[in-house]
Parts: structure tokens; sequence; C-alpha cells
């Protein structure tokens, strides 16, 4: 059956508000050319998305910039801000952005090992008060506007530990701090009126990297995420897998030769993480003579592997790259032969630190040990991927929301105001 006319309308509107939200600014003549609809169904559809306050003239395209053919609609950036965390084991980092991902403010705070669960939660806490406060001040409405900016509209949050599928919500987990379980319910205590999406760091790590990085061209990859700790997370079809439990990717925990022992359901010592984890890379390092200064808040390993792969003598930096390139080919091949994802991307700041120079290796040794061919890549976003996938799930959540919004009010009958 045909559509009728407010359904048609909603269709459209959602169609060039998505066309906006990944093209950017364009013009009326640019989305009739991209959606296909005739001159007046653009015209109001511009008409009404302008008055429900989510897209706005930006600007004029083209050298003459003349007429009303060369107003460039975007969506309204400051209609509602977004705030980012990346919650590790030693400290928090926020950014917060406009609804586009125009970052406005960006800070962190160490929280030591010995700090009181409460204590904690409200350093994070208060270091995204500050972050919001900061954009507020110094972030310009878009295009010189004056309005003042939107309430804190989405929280995205990426932390180690297992999702509860069900709820969304961080599951007790051992080794991992107490305030980490904490942190959601005080946030949503304070931004009352804002959503919280939690979600595992490495699954936000791989959502960056098929954006932004490394995986941009793949719908099924494995992203083996290196950093402190180890982890994985796996995209089939262009679909994020969490498990039963939410656990899918816990490769720490994989029994592996090599090591001292076995992995418990308590411990992953003995297991992946004994080979692969930036303890194990730094001891192995440290076989070869190898010594590295971090950066701050950098593990020791990826200070390493960088310097080894910088390393004018090929000798022990070729043998260190060589040995890890081993451990890492155990954990990789497991995961092909199970899943044949055909991608892994060494992820984390380990995985980018090595670039080509170890995903190369381990593609060679794969080759070796797996049947299925598999392309190795190194990350291309580091450390950083977590944040920036907690940006894009805020922001991928908070235009969702506003652009059914929007649709709800297109399929409202004419002259009867939506509820």
């Amino acid at each position: 059956m045909p559509a009728s006319p407010s359904t048609a309308r909603a269709i459209n509107d959602r169609l060039a508000l998505r066309l906006l939200q990944h093209e950017g600014p364009l013009t009326a003549g640019q989305l009739k050319q991209l959606t296909g609809l005739s001159r007046p169904s653009v015209a109001d559809l511009v008409e009404r998305l302008t008055a429900s306050g989510l897209i706005e003239v930006v600007g004029e395209a083209g050298e003459q910039r003349r007429g009303p053919n060369a107003k460039l609609y975007g969506i309204v950036a400051d209609r509602a801000l977004l705030a980012a965390l990346d919650v590790r084991t030693e400290g928090v980092t926020v950014l917060v952005s406009d609804l586009v991902g125009r970052v406005l403010a960006e800070a962190s705070v160490p929280i030591g090992g010995d700090t009181g669960t409460g204590t904690a939660v409200e350093q994070a806490v208060s270091l995204v008060e500050r972050a919001v406060k900061e954009a507020e001040v110094t972030g310009k409405p878009s295009h010189g506007g004056r309005r003042a900016w939107g309430r804190l509209h989405t929280l995205g949050i990426g932390a180690p530990g297992l999702i509860d599928p069900a709820s969304g919500e961080l599951r007790d987990s051992s080794g991992l701090p107490a305030w980490h379980r904490r942190l959601v319910a005080a946030l949503q205590e304070r931004f009352p009126d804002a959503h919280a999406h939690v979600e595992n760091e490495t699954n936000l790590a791989a959502l960056a990297e098929q954006r932004e990085g490394a995986a941009r061209d793949r719908d099924t990859f494995v992203l083996l995420w290196l950093g402190h700790g180890t982890g994985a997370a796996v995209v089939l079809d262009g679909a994020l897998r969490r498990g039963a439990s939410g656990g899918t990717g816990e490769i720490g925990f994989l029994p592996v030769p090599g090591t001292n022992g076995l992995p418990s359901a308590t411990d992953c010592e003995g297991g992946f993480h004994s080979l692969a984890g930036s303890a194990a890379v730094a001891a192995l390092a440290g076989e070869y003579g190898l010594t590295a200064h971090a950066r701050s808040g950098e593990p020791v390993a990826a200070a390493l592997v960088r310097a080894a792969v910088d390393a004018p003598d090929a000798g022990a930096a070729a043998g260190f790259l060589d040995a890890l390139a081993d451990r890492l080919a155990l954990g990789a091949a497991s995961v092909v032969a199970v899943l044949d994802p055909g991608c892994v991307v060494l992820g984390g700041e380990v995985g980018q630190a090595g670039g080509e120079a170890l995903a190369s290796r381990v593609a060679r040794r794969l080759r070796r040990m797996a049947p299925l061919p598999t392309e190795v890549r190194a990350g291309l976003l580091g450390g950083g991927a977590v944040l920036r996938g907690a940006l894009l799930t805020a922001r991928d959540a908070a235009q969702e929301e506003l652009f059914a919004t929007a649709a709800h009010r297109a399929e409202a009958p004419q002259g009867v105001p939506a509820t």
C-alpha cells in the first residue's frame, strides 16, 4: 500500500537528516539530487526541519554565493551537548561536543588505586561537570549564533568489564575498581535529563576503527585490543557481537601455550593476557635489552614497541618484534579459526605503535598457522579509539532521538499537534 502523506513526509525528513548527518551541509538542490524528491517536496521538508529547530542555514555554496539556491543547510549543532567518557582503572578522560561531534572541551583526572569509592566517583562526576561548563563558555554556538546551548543530552561511556546485554549496565567484575560500577548511577543523578549509554571499551574502539580508522572498508573483522591489558571486539556482517552474557572478546582468559599455568574464572593470569598484556610485553623487551620511557598515561609496552620499530639497529629490536608477533599470532589464530573474520586489526596503543612492522609479522605467522586467508592491519586510532567510539555512540543516540521526534511531528495530521 502507498504511504500516507504524513508517513511520506516523515520518511523524507529522516532521509534528509541522514544525508546531512553523513554528508555535511547541503543545498536544496543537492538534497533534491540525493533524495530524488521533487523541488516542492524538498522545499517543504526544508521548511519543516527548519521550523523544528533541527536544521538551519549555515552558509552559502559556490564561488558566486548568490540566490536562495546557494544556501547551505546543516544540522543545528548547538541543539544539544554530548559527553564521552573513557573510564580506565587509573582514571577518567572526558570530552564534550556539540550535536555534530565538534569537540568543545576535553579533560582528564587520574584516580589512584588507594582512592576511596565515594571520592573516586565524585572526582569523575566533577570532571564531567567542569567539562560541560567549559564547553558552554568557550564553545561558540554554530555559525556565530547567539542561542544558548542545549542541555547535556547524551553520555557515551566506555569502560572495561562486562556490560549486561539485558540491562545495559556494567556488571560486577573482579579486578576492577568498585567506583566503576557506581559511576553511571552518579552521573545519571547529577545529569537527570541526560541519557547514558555504557559499552565495553574494546567494543567502542572497534566502532571507531570501523567508522574512522583501519576497518572503514570492512563489515566483518576482529579488533585485538593491545594496551595495558588485552581484549577483542567482534564485528560480523556490520553488527557488533556481545554474546549471551556480554563477554564476547574476553581473550585475556584464552588458554594459550607459553604461559606458566591456566587462567581461572576470576583471574586471567596464565591466559593470553600473560603473553600480550603490557607487563608481559615489557618483560619480553627486557630479555632483548630494550628500554623506553612511556608517555603520560601510555602503557610502557607501547613505548617499547615504538622504540623497536624506530630502532636503527635491527638486531635486538627485530628479535623483540618477532617474538612479540609469535605471541600475538597465538591469540589471533584462535579467533580466526573460530570466526573466520577475514581481517584482524591490532588496536590499542601497542597496535598503533607497532604499525605495519608488527602487523606484517603477525600476518606472516597467521598464514602458517591458519588455513583461512586473513588480513592483519595496524589500528590507526590507538588508545584514543575508546573515547572516539564513545562520542560516536553518544552522537548517534542523540541524533536518533531528535530525528525521531521530528519524524513524529511530520506524521501528525495537519492542524493537529503531535504529542
